[in-house]
């Protein structure tokens, strides 16, 4: 088992090692979190949350579909909660009342809808938001609409990745909410990854 400044470090060696920076601040980590995931990895990144939140009061965690669903389930896991996550569009099977929010996608500079069904979510829930990445927090930013609407306690918002410098941490915070990432970005400097305290 994994210790906690060994999880971290975990993390950002995967994310040097197997991470390509791209133009406009974007970093791609397909190989092991949105795209190929690996289970042992977003075991560990359950693991470290469930730690952080434990004496939370968690009742569901709530992501959004696609990328937030391994971590997000991972720590659902190690909670022994139930997960529900957000879709990014309403499914022709889904025929009763549900919770929408406005999503705006600066990859894709599109703005999406997410929901969620309201029988999954409720007044005594506690909710743990888990995201796979942070940057402007516009996810974070729906999934907390959805779950105020719902009448819900938000406990906290975990990211596996943040990008500090744009802005979504802060949101967070400045919204009153426990904010915890495993892996803080600072810049992406001469294109390489610069974490949170490193010199």
């Amino acid at each position: 088992m994994f210790q906690q400044e060994e999880k971290v470090k975990l993390l950002e060696e995967r994310i040097r090692r197997d991470g390509e920076v791209l133009d406009g601040d974007v970093l791609k980590i397909n190989s092991f979190l949105n795209h190929q995931v690996d289970p042992e990895l977003m075991m560990e990144i359950g693991k470290e949350f469930a730690r952080l939140f434990a004496d939370s009061g968690v009742t569901k965690v709530l992501t959004c579909e696609a990328s937030g669903i391994a971590p997000g389930v991972m720590v659902a896991y190690q909670l022994k909660v139930p997960m529900v996550f957000a879709r990014k569009k309403k499914p022709s099977t889904l025929n009763d009342a549900v919770y929408w929010a406005d999503v705006f996608s600066y990859t894709k500079k599109v703005n999406n809808k997410i929901c969620v069904e309201e029988k999954f979510l409720d007044k005594n829930d506690k909710i743990l938001i888990i995201d796979d990445f942070i940057a402007h927090g516009e996810a974070v930013k729906g999934m907390v609409n959805i779950a105020k609407q719902a009448g819900c306690e938000i406990v906290g918002v975990g990211g596996v990745v943040a990008k500090i410098f744009q802005g979504g941490s802060d949101w967070i915070k400045d919204a009153g909410l426990r904010f915890e990432a495993l892996a803080e970005i600072d810049s992406f400097k001469d294109g390489q990854v610069h974490f949170v305290g490193e010199e």
